[in-house]
């Protein structure tokens, strides 16, 4: 080679050297002007394409929450309308896994390393490169079929490594900008749904004269599945519930949206505890996904006779203290709502004597637990309860929502916490 050939070599190798320069200058403006993870990658292919002159491309990223490695995201191909895009090969993914380098095949159907792949039958070269983020690949971009069938060469090999380099951090903070978006949404969702499940709940107990009620609900999470309700039947009936649906967060509040929803519409219309909880439990197995279900106590107390006429679907046997008695449970239940159609439901009364409490909780109070794994139990409810059944309502809540609190010390609570009181003062 004379010299003058020598040159024009050299030349050559410098305008690829300045156009090389100029894509990864121009490609580093683009990718640092959005957060955009999608439009970013669209980016990244078409660069990548002009590049090494190749046919289509695809990023795809690699998902290490989910529990297979191999568990991807197929973000973007080129926009070529002539073909269907290709996606990435698994067998080549984990290799890519395991080596964390490039990979060139021009001829992928006779390489000993990928021996007995099937390929489509449109890939005749491929060219392959990691996106790395501290030592840990996060995806991989991928070019296919070199222009003029042609081989990819080393050069492209070099090129699209570093295309790879250049975006492997912007791409994985671009995803990461997104699922910070797409958590701030879902919070904020949640924020609504816990502004309705409250909106849901009891304004203030009702006033019924000679007696005192309260009740709360504190969710375990953002939103429950806990039922705390008072419902006003007429001048002289007022119904009290507390139910506690299967299955935590949204689905379970949701699920507790609607066992309200069908309770409150029977209540009204029904002349009898145990046929308003018969034909909610219909209505219920009629709607309620299959595996869920729903415990329910429900009760009518009637005035001026100081009946309470209630109905136990499967729930927490409430306790009742009278005055100078010990508290003992109402014991008399039935099957959970939503399991069973055509079961029925049978009602039992109480007399509500001058000084008496009724405690209906949710077992988040009784089966709230310590750090040593240790429930509260309903024996340390009935003390609390023998101690302070002197005091109002208000008073018996918050009291037993402090012992709650101290015996569990600061530990994380799984199931939501619900207490009504209705005490008989006069």
């Amino acid at each position: 080679m004379d010299a003058s050939d020598q040159l024009r070599l050299e030349n050559k190798r410098l305008q690829r050297a300045v156009q090389e320069l100029s894509m990864l200058n121009d490609l580093a403006r683009d990718l640092g002007a959005s957060l955009d993870a999608d439009k970013i990658m669209g980016k990244i292919v078409r660069r990548a394409l002009r590049a090494v002159d190749a046919s289509q491309g695809v990023v795809t990223l690699v998902d290490s929450r989910e529990r297979t490695t191999l568990k991807t995201l197929v973000r973007t191909t080129s926009e070529s309308g002539e073909r269907r895009p290709f996606h990435l090969n698994e067998s080549v993914l984990g290799w890519m896994m395991i080596n964390k380098s490039p990979l060139m095949l021009n001829d992928p159907r006779s390489d000993d390393r990928f021996r007995g792949v099937k390929w489509d039958e449109s890939v005749m070269s491929m060219l392959a490169a990691p996106l790395m983020v501290k030592s840990r690949l996060t995806g991989v971009i991928t070019v296919y079929n070199k222009r003029h069938d042609e081989s990819f060469s080393d050069d492209d090999q070099r090129l699209l490594s570093i295309i790879a380099a250049q975006s492997a951090q912007i791409v994985e903070n671009a995803r990461l900008a997104e699922d910070e978006r797409a958590l701030i949404h879902v919070r904020e969702e949640l924020r609504l749904a816990h502004d309705i499940q409250v909106a849901l709940q009891p304004g203030e107990s009702p006033h019924v004269p000679g007696y005192d009620m309260d009740g709360v609900s504190v969710p375990a999470r953002t939103v429950g599945g806990d039922y705390l309700d008072f419902i006003e039947l007429g001048k002289d009936r007022t119904a009290v519930v507390v139910g506690d649906v299967s299955g935590k967060g949204l689905p379970a509040s949701l699920l507790m949206a609607n066992v309200q929803a069908t309770l409150r519409g029977q209540a009204v219309w029904c002349d009898s505890v145990s046929q308003c909880v018969s034909r909610a439990n219909e209505l219920l197995c009629r709607s309620v996904k299959r595996g869920n279900f729903v415990t329910l106590f429900y009760g009518v107390l009637e005035h001026d006779t100081h009946k309470l006429k209630f109905s136990n679907a499967g729930h927490n046997r409430p306790f009742l203290v009278n005055p100078g008695s010990k508290p003992v449970m109402l014991e008399k239940g039935g099957l959970v709502l939503g399991v069973k159609n055509d079961f029925v439901y049978f009602e039992d009364e109480i007399e509500m004597l001058p000084g008496a409490v009724l405690c209906i909780y949710s077992d988040g109070i009784s089966e709230a637990m310590n750090t040593r794994r240790e429930e509260f139990t309903e024996e340390r409810l009935a003390a609390v309860l023998e101690e302070s059944s002197n005091r109002s309502a208000r008073e018996i809540r918050d009291a037993i929502l402090s012992a709650v609190g101290e015996f569990v010390a600061g530990a994380p609570q799984h199931d939501d916490q619900t207490i009504l009181i209705l005490k008989r003062v006069s």
